[in-house]
């Protein structure tokens, strides 16, 4: 089927409104690749200072006759997520040089838990830490001495961070290894209806306790499709993983089977090998529209419209929320992944997963099927699926029919018409909504406003019954020059618990919620932020707002609120402890939500 009209109009948007920055991004790759392998301009003493410690490689490195990988990884054994990167350097290695290559850990990343940060004040560093992933990275691959990088990254900050610094060095390959999701544990849906119960006080600490460890209980991703997992689905859509690996568990023959493969794949898609495929020509427009038709029509996480425009502007393309939203409105809902559905993504797997989305969003037109990736040219790899039989790793044709249509559906047939994404705005700004798990009678709120500067206002007037009745809870000074832009997800059991009850409520807020946004209606990223002067600083306690999902409205109904002066809070606690005293740089520098909320200028 030929490509959707609207898919390639806005990929042509695209491709014009990023022609000077792109332009010079490939001037600049395509000079830097012309080099060659960078090891040979080194001195002998460099050389011997990055060779010293390779072991059995030293020789093999110092004749620079054979592929060199960069390995950076986000290992750390607090995040569930990344424990199985442990092991990871030394499969790859074997692999690597058996292949008659080599490699070496290049450096680490930080990577910190948005789940262990909710309601803290260390979330205020979890959006930065995205920039600072990006920063670190580009460190570890400054010694100029890899013919490939491979990237270990699963969670929220840390696949974008990694984007950003595989396109600063897009003049080589990069393929991106994945850990898989634990295995599935209590249901998300039980684990969400303790944490309404703790809210509401009718359970205590100890069950709420219970019940989220039997929720996280082991190496891998969290099973819902939040962030974490919205990235490992965007690596495939947009070429950067072997296919059909994203949710294979942990610590499995195939899991390490991949892990290997991928070390391979790095190696031959190097200059030295026989499949050059740098960075910059898979990580192009095409590629950037696939991974915004995936988001939509996965109804994956609300943080990838600010991270897909940051990632993007690294490699000299501009996106803009229009591209979103106009895609949105043409691409349907095909996955039911909690929180918009009962299913964990074991299940969406084992329904067909990736290969079956992709292939029939191929079939439907909705996807550029001609791509460069790190499997080769053509998106059609992506409909394979890995097998390991009798020890031997091979892919073979997907699933051309789901395995469990209450998880999974054709294009032709789906969940929902539109994406899980909407674009809203109107007198107030500009703003966002995960709409895949929000039920049609709740897509639409009109109703007075309450006002707080931070969520712990809002928690605090909610355990003393203060939101009764139709209510919008209006959080300001949450965007990321105010305080770093956290998550506010710690606020969704009170607000379904309102919703419960019956009330008409809503969420507007210039801070962020996560992917696990469920079904109480959320207008996040509100534009221009408080801190800004944007409308939003100009509410009052009883002001009338219109919430609406379905029209993209986001209005002021109470007249002359936009001539009122903007308020002024004190943000003074906002600027130390945890470490929010180191980032007061990032605060004064980072650009807007729209514009991906980096402290790069892009190209």
């Amino acid at each position: 089927m030929s490509t959707n009209k609207v898919i390639l109009d806005v990929t042509d948007r695209i491709v014009e409104r990023s022609a000077g920055p792109r332009g010079t991004y490939l001037r600049r790759m395509e000079q830097a690749a012309s080099n060659g392998p960078a090891r040979a301009h080194l001195s002998c003493s460099g050389q011997a200072h990055a060779y010293a410690g390779a072991g059995p490689d030293q020789q093999a490195l110092a004749e620079g006759g054979a592929g060199n990988l960069g390995i950076v990884t986000a290992y750390n054994d607090m995040l569930s997520a990344h424990q199985p990167f442990e092991r990871y350097p030394q499969l790859i290695r074997d692999a690597v040089r058996a292949a008659g290559g080599t490699a070496q850990v290049a450096g680490g990343v930080p990577a910190m838990c948005d789940g262990v940060t909710q309601g803290e004040a260390g979330m205020e560093l979890s959006l930065f830490s995205r920039d600072v992933i990006a920063l670190a990275a580009g460190v570890a691959l400054s010694h100029n001495t890899f013919d490939a990088a491979v990237f270990l990254g699963v969670c929220d900050k840390i696949v974008p961070g990694l984007v950003i610094a595989a396109q600063s060095f897009g003049h080589i390959p990069a393929v991106f290894l994945p850990a898989g999701p634990m295995t599935s544990g209590l249901p998300n849906d039980e684990k969400a209806k303790v944490r309404q119960k703790f809210a509401a006080g009718e359970v205590g600490r100890d069950a709420l306790m219970a019940a989220e460890m039997a929720a996280y209980h082991g190496p891998g991703t969290c099973t819902f499709y939040g962030t974490a997992n919205t990235n490992q689905m965007l690596m495939e859509f947009m070429g950067l993983h072997l296919p059909g690996s994203s949710f294979v568990n942990p610590n499995t023959d195939l899991r390490d089977a991949l892990t290997a493969e991928g070390g391979r794949r790095a190696l031959a898609l190097s200059a030295l090998g026989n499949d050059f495929t740098p960075v910059y020509k898979v990580l192009d427009e095409k590629a950037f529209v696939n991974g915004i038709v995936g988001l939509m029509a996965t109804g994956g996480s609300t943080n990838l419209l600010i991270h897909l425009i940051a990632m993007a502007r690294a490699g000299g393309i501009v996106l803009d929320w229009r591209d979103f939203s106009e895609i949105s409105a043409v691409v349907p809902l095909i996955a039911r992944v909690y929180p918009n559905g009962l299913a964990d993504v074991n299940h969406f797997h084992a329904a067909g997963g990736l290969g079956y989305a992709i292939g029939t969003l191929l079939d439907a037109g909705l996807l550029h099927p001609d791509t460069y990736t790190v499997a080769g040219q053509g998106l059609e790899h992506y409909t394979r699926e890995p097998k390991l039989i009798d020890g031997a790793l091979s892919w073979q044709d997907g699933s051309k029919e789901t395995l469990n249509d209450k998880i999974l559906r054709p294009a032709s047939d789906p969940f929902q018409p539109t994406g899980g994404l909407s674009r809203l705005s109107g007198s107030l700004g500009t703003a966002v909504m995960k709409v895949s798990a929000v039920a049609a009678e709740h897509q639409v709120v009109e109703a007075p406003v309450r006002v707080f500067h931070d969520q712990e206002e809002a928690k605090a007037a909610f355990k003393a019954g203060e939101l009764t009745g139709d209510v919008i809870v209006v959080v300001r000074f949450q965007g990321p020059k105010a305080n770093g832009m956290p998550e506010l997800h710690s606020l969704t059991p009170m607000l379904a618990v309102l919703q419960g009850r019956g009330q008409k409520v809503a969420l507007v807020t210039d801070g962020r919620m996560s992917g696990a946004s469920g079904k109480v209606p959320a207008a996040i990223h509100v534009s221009p932020e408080a801190l800004d002067g944007g409308a939003i600083s100009k509410l009052r306690d009883g002001d009338v707002l219109r919430v609406d999902a379905v029209s993209g409205a986001l209005e002021i109904l109470t007249e002359g609120v936009l001539e009122r002066d903007p308020v002024v809070a004190d943000l003074s606690a906002n600027q130390y402890g945890t470490g929010r005293d180191l980032f007061s740089v990032f605060r004064r520098t980072v650009g807007a939500a729209a514009a991906g909320a980096s402290i790069f200028e892009g190209v």
